[in-house]
């Protein structure tokens, strides 16, 4: 029989009620002096950290990941090396919606997954998509003000989403998978996911590859209708949160398998598109998929504030064998993800149980910050280099902490990328309508826009919107004036269920 515990205060004294304040006498004042009282208010004034800016909404799990496959004539991380098995961590999120928006609102899904890898954290952010609207990180605030709300009315809005796409054509990519099946999933677990950036491998000899992740889901990819996104909405806005965690608790767990494109390092030079341009994909005829292995999901939290919504992330965080590659948005994020998390947790965020290296430790002469939990031994120095040996501290080897790289010889300078043979923002938008979107995918993706053209209240935005996709493919834009000038869109799907 479990011994019953005694409730304490934060520092472990016995308290004398949890149910009555001290007063003067029992119809008197409160004293300001009753420590629990104090102490319990204060701790719930602060029980919330400030939401994800952007993907403040979601829900995580944690599992295992499982080399079946040898890949190691690409990179020489222990993570990937075959038969090595690593706990894994996933965060499944919306990205425009704030905490309490709901699940079915049509919205890209992030798709975070973190590797507790003997080598320390490797990190992989990215989305259900394998592209982004965005080809450089200096354009990133705007694109989620356009996708928040209005200052005055503090409402949602149509317009300057479509004000914002229409005057960035390298959206187009990512906004037809938007607005496409890939924008309402029937569950997290029923969506494929991608690190979307463009990464680098390494092998034990030295060799680079470019390499991007593919995440694919054993449940299969199954769409939801806008209809039942718009009814789900209305009856639980926690509708993908407890899918997930109800299913876990049932016992099925879900997996995905885990396949990687390579690309050899020269091939980047001259490849028909700029292999780092995140509105861009690799053809799959060019660099088929190769396994690396299984992860499944087998743990829910214990404590969701604790494990979920402290749990940081980073592309910044990778390990040796693996690194980043010159993609402008994700040379951003290694800055832009940590310094998220040290407004919104901490200069010691890495020092929380979730965020802390599971299967090695960390060991630096980083010092002191707000709420530090772990501090070296006493001996130890606190600055590098010391006079003292092992005891002084860590030291540095090179070969363990093998870098990606990659060479650049031109000058400083705001430019775009330079473009290659097929590099034109409508071109690859229009492949995945016309070749890859099936005949129902296409009648919901037409459904779908002529929604959007109806909740666009100005006109000028209105035209770019047809000229947009017009530009996708010229019968789309030439059936979608058609069908908004016969009315179709005033009884196409609401804002608020498809412009996320």
């Amino acid at each position: 029989m479990t011994e019953q515990k005694i409730t304490t205060t934060q520092t472990g004294t016995p308290i004398a009620s949890d149910e009555h304040s001290l007063t003067v006498g029992a119809n008197g004042p409160t004293v300001l002096h009753d420590r629990y009282l104090v102490e319990k208010l204060a701790a719930f004034n602060r029980e919330r950290v400030p939401e994800r800016n952007p993907h403040a909404k979601g829900a995580g799990a944690f599992g295992e990941f499982v080399v079946t496959e040898d890949v190691s004539q690409y990179t020489r991380a222990a993570v990937f090396q075959k038969g090595a098995k690593s706990e894994t961590l996933i965060r499944f999120s919306s990205v425009a919606g704030e905490q309490g928006s709901p699940d079915t609102w049509r919205d890209v899904r992030g798709f975070s997954l973190r590797f507790y890898t003997t080598e320390g954290n490797l990190d992989i952010v990215g989305n259900n998509t394998p592209t982004f609207f965005l080809r450089d990180a200096i354009k990133f605030p705007d694109f989620i003000h356009s996708q928040k709300r209005l200052g005055a009315s503090g409402l949602r809005d149509a317009d300057m989403q479509w004000d914002f796409w229409t005057l960035s054509p390298e959206s187009a990519h990512q906004v037809t998978y938007v607005m496409g099946t890939r924008g309402l999933s029937k569950s997290w677990r029923h969506m494929n996911g991608y690190g979307s950036h463009t990464y680098q491998w390494v092998n034990a000899a030295g060799e680079r590859f470019w390499v991007k992740y593919h995440f694919m889901s054993q449940q299969g990819v199954v769409p939801m209708s806008g209809d039942e996104a718009e009814r789900i909405a209305g009856s639980d806005a926690d509708y993908y949160r407890r899918d997930l965690f109800d299913s876990i608790e049932r016992g099925e767990y879900p997996s995905w398998d885990v396949y990687v494109q390579i690309m050899p390092y020269e091939e980047a030079k001259t490849y028909r598109f700029n292999p780092f341009d995140l509105t861009k994909t690799w053809s799959k005829k060019d660099y088929p998929r190769i396994k690396v292995g299984t992860f499944t999901l087998n743990r829910n939290p214990q404590n969701f504030f604790a494990e979920i919504e402290q749990a940081a992330f980073s592309p910044g965080n990778q390990v040796p064998g693996t690194g980043i590659s010159p993609d402008k948005m994700l040379m951003a994020r290694v800055f832009s993800y940590a310094d998220a998390q040290r407004y919104r947790i901490g200069a010691n965020y890495n020092q929380l149980p979730v965020n802390q290296p599971h299967a090695t430790e960390a060991n630096n002469y980083m010092h002191q910050g707000n709420m530090q939990y772990h501090f070296p031994p006493a001996e130890q120095r606190v600055y590098h280099p010391n006079s003292f040996g092992a005891a002084g501290g860590p030291a540095v080897d090179a070969a363990a902490g093998v870098e990606a790289s990659w060479e650049s010889d031109g000058e400083l300078v705001r430019a775009a990328y330079t473009l290659r043979e097929d590099d034109g923002d409508f071109v690859q938008p229009g492949i995945l309508y016309r070749d890859v979107f099936t005949t129902e995918d296409r009648e919901a993706f037409h459904s779908t826009l002529l929604g959007q053209a109806n909740a666009i209240t100005i006109d000028e935005i209105r035209e770019r919107f047809f000229q947009y996709w017009t530009n996708v493919d010229e019968g789309l834009g030439k059936f979608l004036r058609e069908g908004y000038a016969a009315g179709a869109g005033d009884t196409a799907t609401d804002i608020h269920e498809s412009t996320d």
